[in-house]
């Protein structure tokens, strides 16, 4: 039985998807704070689509930072760990966006898209855990 979110579960994994392979080119270009940037939005589609399957819309930004801790972390449904993630990320994302004294080191960078890559991989196994199938997807579900 399909979920009744299920479109919009897969639609946000695909972003989550695309967002870390554009983080890693950015990367590779030079584009450091760019590249935390969307290691921050490819964590925060992944956040939606796990509330997404909790039946929990979220609007804002720290709708989902209060909203998967409380739903997922707090009820252990998901590692603690993942709510560090997204709160650093989160932290970084707003320093690269908006500090123009903020310049990463390469390794913090680095470290932001394997972070967002676990985030990911993590929130595919918990919904695939709980029967979302993303077999029939269009595109790109899963970061190769």
């Amino acid at each position: 039985m399909r979920h009744p979110h299920q479109e919009e579960i897969e639609k946000e994994i695909q972003r989550s998807t695309k967002s870390i392979g554009a983080a890693e080119r950015l990367f590779e270009e030079g584009f450091l704070e760019d590249a935390i940037s969307r290691s921050y939005y490819a964590i925060l589609y992944a956040a939606k689509a796990v509330l997404l399957f909790e039946n929990i819309r979220v609007d804002s930004h720290e709708a989902v930072k209060r909203l998967f801790g409380l739903h997922l972390i707090k009820t252990s449904k998901i590692d603690s760990k993942y709510s560090r993630i997204l709160r650093e990320q989160q932290d970084d994302r707003y320093l690269a966006d908006y500090d123009v004294a903020f310049c990463p080191e390469s390794e913090r960078v680095q470290k932001r898209i394997e972070d967002a890559k676990d985030f990911l991989e993590a929130m595919l196994k918990y919904l695939q855990e709980r029967g979302i199938d993303f077999s029939e997807s269009e595109g790109n579900v899963v970061h190769k």
